[in-house]
């Protein structure tokens, strides 16, 4: 039997700049299931929310209501999930660096993660998923088949962070900047009093520091074959 018939749902966890995000996409594809980035729901509703002029030392109060309010939808199409606020499409501006600067601190408000662990639940009820973020396997789908923790060296994801920036040859100094950027943000995640990044007990551990995408890759399918069998 295979992925296809017997479809489950894979949860990869990290921090940020491991590899969640290129890897849960292309172990997708390889199954033939849909990708789920958790973290661009977040990003999209700072955005949201930040668009809407609210100001973010009232964020840790916001009602369920009022996260309603600001209209983030999200829409299954084709691979994954089109986003948009109020009806326009987010493009690129929720990876930008208004939005990194505050995504920590919204995802920790509680009518946040109340309005998400539905829409991302909903999304996976049927399985044939692979889900990326920091809380997958240990607060959003807890009952997954299969959860990847994924770590890496800071100093590597600062440098993947900022090749992804369009810095190609990154000097030392940007490369230990951007690694002290990334443990602040890790130190954020895993002190929040909500859903803090932590690998779940029963998650396999993959270390991507010195991995090719391939060989990542190559491990999680392998993994979820086996997994799927009945």
């Amino acid at each position: 039997m295979s992925t296809k018939d017997h479809p489950i749902v894979i949860a990869i966890d990290g921090p940020a700049a491991s590899g969640k995000s290129s890897t849960a996409k292309a172990v997708a594809a390889e199954l033939g299931y849909r990708y789920l980035d958790s973290g661009a729901f977040y990003r999209a509703l700072t955005l949201a929310a930040l668009n809407a002029g609210l100001p973010t030392r009232t964020w840790s109060s916001l009602t369920t209501e009022q996260v309603r309010n600001l209209a983030v939808a999200a829409t299954p199409v084709g691979a994954g999930y089109d986003l948009s606020i109020a009806g326009a499409p987010v493009g690129d501006e929720i990876r930008s660096s208004r939005v990194n600067a505050h995504v920590s601190r919204l995802a920790a408000v509680p009518a946040v993660r109340g309005w998400l662990l539905d829409a991302l639940r909903e999304a996976g009820r049927d399985g044939g998923l692979v889900a990326d973020g920091r809380d997958i396997g240990t607060v959003v789908f807890p009952d997954a088949e299969l959860k990847i923790f994924l770590v890496c060296d800071p100093e590597e994801r600062a440098l993947r962070r900022l090749r992804q920036r369009g810095r190609p040859e990154p000097d030392v100094r940007q490369i230990r900047e951007e690694a002290r950027h990334l443990l602040e943000r890790d130190r954020l995640d895993q002190s929040r009093e909500i859903a803090p990044l932590i690998k779940a007990h029963d998650a396999i551990l993959l270390d991507t520091t010195d991995l090719s995408l391939d060989a990542q890759v190559g491990a999680i399918v392998r993994l979820a074959r086996a997994r799927a069998r009945p």
